[in-house]
């Protein structure tokens, strides 16, 4: 089955005068654009190309690499406003449109918007909405803590920065446990904190427990042989000096020392950490 809005492993079929015509196993086929047909090719071998409808609504094809695919969240910019609704550059000819009833408020041509791409049931085209809460659900939760998860970053709060975690769900990140700049829009992977008794999730931008003390200790070795083998920093350091100099808490600091000091990579002085010889 040819899939609209993902990406699909297609073998070639043949060669014509407007492209190739790529097939499925049940005998379904779709065009290839001669624009995006690879300069080398063999008939019967697979190509993975992206299907979506073109501007008469018809199945086609595309080795380019959109922005968004179906059933995610990403953030796009609005390159055009017209009486249907605005149309959101994604990285292909033809954009994606947010219909009016799907602006949370009214788009603006050049802004930035994050947004859920879905099939419309209707019209069987690709769409996007920015009412985001729609498609998210904490209801039914296979998580559980210390899970690595993919995250969205979708808005600042008065507590935090508010995820997607792993396309379906909505969690925090505290700013007390922000170490790194963050930003809407960002792509970036996680950690569960916690799951609450209501469902909500924390989320923790670092690996937690036992876990954080590898990568700790590694970060803090890496800094120490880009600074010529010594760092200012000891267990009596600011916490803000040691954010801005590592990326990481306090007490993420002090267990990656601790790593490194008990497998004697490095030796603790009054005045700071040097690399041992």
């Amino acid at each position: 089955m040819i899939e609209i809005g993902i990406k699909n492993n297609l073998k070639i079929l043949r060669d014509t005068s407007v492209g190739l015509f790529l097939g499925d196993e049940e005998g379904n086929d779709v065009l290839l654009p001669n624009k995006y047909v690879p300069e080398s090719y063999e008939i019967g071998e697979e190509i993975e190309v992206f299907c979506y409808l073109d501007y008469d609504e018809r199945p086609v094809a595309t080795t380019l690499e959109p922005d968004i695919m179906l059933g995610e969240f990403r953030l796009l910019e609005v390159a055009e406003v017209n009486e249907f609704g605005a149309f959101m550059d994604w990285g292909l000819e033809k954009h994606l449109l947010v219909p009016f009833r799907e602006q949370r408020s009214k788009m603006k041509q050049g802004q930035w918007y994050v947004v859920h791409c879905y099939l419309d049931e209707k019209t069987g085209r690709l769409v996007a909405s920015n009412k985001l809460d729609k498609f998210l659900n904490n209801d039914n939760l296979h998580l559980k803590e210390w899970d690595e998860v993919d995250l969205v970053v979708t808005r600042q709060t008065d507590l935090g920065w508010e995820v997607i975690v792993n396309e379906k769900h909505k969690g925090l990140v505290y700013f007390n446990e922000v170490f790194k700049t963050v930003n809407i829009g960002d792509v970036i992977p996680g950690c569960v904190k916690k799951i609450r008794k209501d469902n909500k999730i924390d989320i923790s931008l670092q690996p937690l427990g036992e876990r954080v003390l590898e990568p700790a200790a590694n970060k803090i070795f890496t800094v120490l042989k880009e600074n010529g083998g010594y760092l200012p920093l000891h267990d009596k350091s600011d916490p803000e000096e040691i954010r801005d100099m590592l990326q990481m808490s306090k007490k993420t600091f002090k267990k990656g020392l601790g790593a490194l000091y008990k497998a004697r990579k490095v030796t603790l002085e009054d005045d700071g950490i040097n690399l041992a010889e």
